[in-house]
């Protein structure tokens, strides 16, 4: 019997490459759905190779109802959020509210609404599978002790493009320079963060949430390399950790086979050329970012929806050219500093996800550089 999978952002990154794993065992899964933004025409060739009718491939940029919509299909076993920032919060609550497996590759949704994504989870009794390769490390790495024996998850961080550079260094870089990652292919809005370190921040965060772990037990550690995906350091001073070589295929293959591995290999390791596996302590002078996301999360209820939301604002703002590199952060910083308030029902979030990005339009219009 096959399973039916429901790609939500099939036309970006992460959903063109789940349609790659796809395409390689097409007898265990079908594709029952598709949803991606504005890129129509991909999206029409995708649910031409696939078979999947019409009706259930569909644009929704300007409806954002659709992706819960398709999220719950009875047809879907498993729905893959690959949605882009905050717009995949309605997917996510859908997909677990109608007890789906949630491969989750769109994290702004479970950081912003934790304590509201928990309860749909608990009310319809979904899973979440991480799509993250580091929080599918993770996933992994538990494999093999128990929840109470775990001493400190540590996620790994490649640097990204800016790794070494002072913050002096650093006020005038350009759009293609944060563009540049070194080892990852991933979508602009992502690759900004990864530049920012705000990715690892929000990834501390969703790491928080996903396995129950304290802020003062989940450290970050800089690994250029991105072969080492991220470690689980046990009670009795033992380390697992998850290797291969940077491919998102990987982890998203193992968040449709679960508890299995599909028999397909990506990111194979050829030890011979590895030569060597750096790790270092990131620079949060230059890298503020991090440490605004611990604070985030150390302050709880609404304020990881607002940091949220400022950083897609300010990264938005960064990518047309409106503020400077360097003004992301303090865009964040200064919307973060008017507080946060109670996330114990969806309309919490919402309201602190409209307040702190109208508070981050302003901000970035007065420190806009045209």
């Amino acid at each position: 019997m096959t399973r039916g999978v429901a790609i939500l952002g099939s036309t970006g990154s992460i959903g063109t490459q789940a349609l790659d794993v796809l395409s390689h065992h097409r007898d265990e899964y079908r594709v029952v759905a598709l949803a991606a933004g504005a890129n129509t025409e991909l999206l029409a060739r995708q649910a031409d190779e696939f078979g999947v009718p019409d009706a259930m491939a569909r644009a929704c940029a300007d409806e954002p109802g659709v992706l819960a919509e398709l999220a719950s299909l009875p047809e879907a076993d498993v729905v893959l959020n690959a949605v882009v920032g905050f717009a995949g919060l309605p997917a996510t609550l859908a997909a677990l509210g109608a007890g789906k497996r949630l491969a989750l590759a769109n994290k702004e949704s479970l950081i912003a609404a934790g304590p509201v994504v928990a309860k749909a989870r608990a009310a319809g009794g979904g899973e979440i599978i991480p799509v993250d390769s580091e929080h599918s490390a993770v996933w992994q790495c538990l494999r093999g002790g128990r929840a109470s024996e775990v001493g400190r998850i540590v996620l790994t961080a490649s640097g990204g493009p800016f790794r070494g550079r002072t913050r002096e260094q650093l006020q005038a870089v350009t759009i293609a320079d944060a563009l540049a990652h070194p080892t990852w292919s991933m979508g602009p809005k992502i690759t900004v963060d990864s530049s920012t370190l705000m990715n690892k921040g929000l990834e501390v965060i969703e790491a928080h949430e996903l396995f129950d772990v304290g802020f003062d037990r989940i450290d970050v550690v800089v690994h250029p390399q991105s072969i080492v995906h991220s470690m689980v350091e046990f009670c009795d001073g033992a380390t697992i950790a998850q290797l291969s070589m940077p491919d998102m295929r990987l982890p998203i293959a193992l968040a449709l086979g679960a508890p299995n591995r599909l028999p397909r290999s990506y990111g194979a390791i050829d030890w011979s050329t590895v030569g060597h596996l750096d790790f270092e302590v990131p620079d949060l002078t230059t890298f503020p970012c991090l440490a605004l996301a611990y604070e985030a999360g150390r302050m709880g209820g609404t304020a990881p929806a607002i940091l949220s939301a400022a950083n897609e604002v300010a990264v938005e703002a960064f990518l047309a050219g409106r503020i400077a590199w360097t003004g992301i952060a303090d865009v964040v910083q200064e919307v973060l500093s008017a507080g946060a308030g109670n996330a114990d029902e969806i309309d919490d979030v919402l309201e602190a996800d409209r307040d702190a990005r109208e508070r981050a339009v302003g901000i970035a219009a007065a420190r806009s550089t045209r």
